[in-house]
């Protein structure tokens, strides 16, 4: 199945409006490749025939399908490493004294996928912060893709995803066999809080945060919606909060409020 000109600007810009995220010129073959399926699943002869649908008005789950098929889902456990030896080593121990009296941590993985990421979060203060025990810690992990907050909610994976990053003995500690995959502690699992959200659309209610991981998120938005992030999620740090952008990515000349710091050879943006 082949898309045409015509069919890849209206994908482009139906898109942006849907999910602010921005398609770039020359990217036909990932629409081909990734809405082939969705056609042939509801059954529409071509993709012509899939985007003469979605121009017409498309149902919700049509729509749903296609904003999900267009959207990266990459990660891995403990992702880039880095980010998490400098929040062992310097951000958790500066936020657990900041937070001595509440005794309360909220931590956001504003993009979570399938969940890799938050639950690297949960281990990494479950083997390095015992203290936090007797505290009240919420992760919350959010996504655009329902299909990935479903994933996240039920913490299992598969052979290969606990293979990319996860330390064995971290496996052996934390996950258990579930038929051909691994299913994570029930109580790692109950701190948990996944949820659908569009970064730029409206926010549900959420919490002030201590701690924000939005990486390799805002190369796919363009310069008005990182923006919006940026500026909607500055208001929901903590003072003295930290966020995690990814490399390639940044706040500088974009968004007010923030203040570039480095530790253990990663950079964060901290509240100002």
């Amino acid at each position: 199945m082949t898309v045409s000109a015509e069919d890849f600007e209206f994908v482009r810009t139906w898109l942006r409006t849907r999910a602010a995220i921005a398609l770039d010129p020359g990217k036909e073959y990932l629409v081909e490749t990734r809405l082939q399926p969705v056609a042939l699943r509801e059954g529409f002869d071509d993709l012509g025939a899939l985007v003469r649908r979605l121009r017409g008005g498309a149902p919700a789950h049509l729509e749903v399908a296609v904003v999900e098929a267009l959207t990266t889902n990459e990660t891995s456990f403990f992702r880039d490493w880095k980010p998490f030896e400098a929040l062992r080593q310097s951000i958790l121990p500066d936020l657990v004294a900041r937070r001595a009296d509440a005794r309360r941590l909220d931590v956001w993985s504003a993009a979570c996928s399938s969940g890799q990421e938050i639950y690297s979060l949960a281990m990494l203060l479950r083997e390095h912060f015992p203290q936090l025990a007797s505290w009240e810690l919420a992760l919350h992990a959010t996504d655009l893709s329902t299909e990935m907050v479903e994933r996240t909610r039920a913490g299992r994976f598969t052979q290969l995803e606990v293979n990319r990053g996860l330390p064995a003995p971290l496996l052996v500690k934390y996950f258990k066999r579930d038929a051909d995959a691994w299913r994570i502690d029930p109580a790692l699992r109950a701190l948990v809080r996944p949820a659908q959200l569009n970064l730029a659309g409206l926010w549900p209610t959420l919490p002030m945060m201590d701690l924000v991981f939005l990486r390799n998120v805002l190369i796919y938005f363009d310069v008005p919606t990182k923006k919006l992030v940026l500026d909607h999620l500055r208001q929901k740090l903590k003072p003295g909060g930290v966020l995690f952008l990814g490399t390639a990515e940044t706040t500088l000349g974009i968004a007010d409020g923030y203040v570039r710091a480095e530790a253990a050879g990663a950079s964060f943006f901290r509240a100002a």
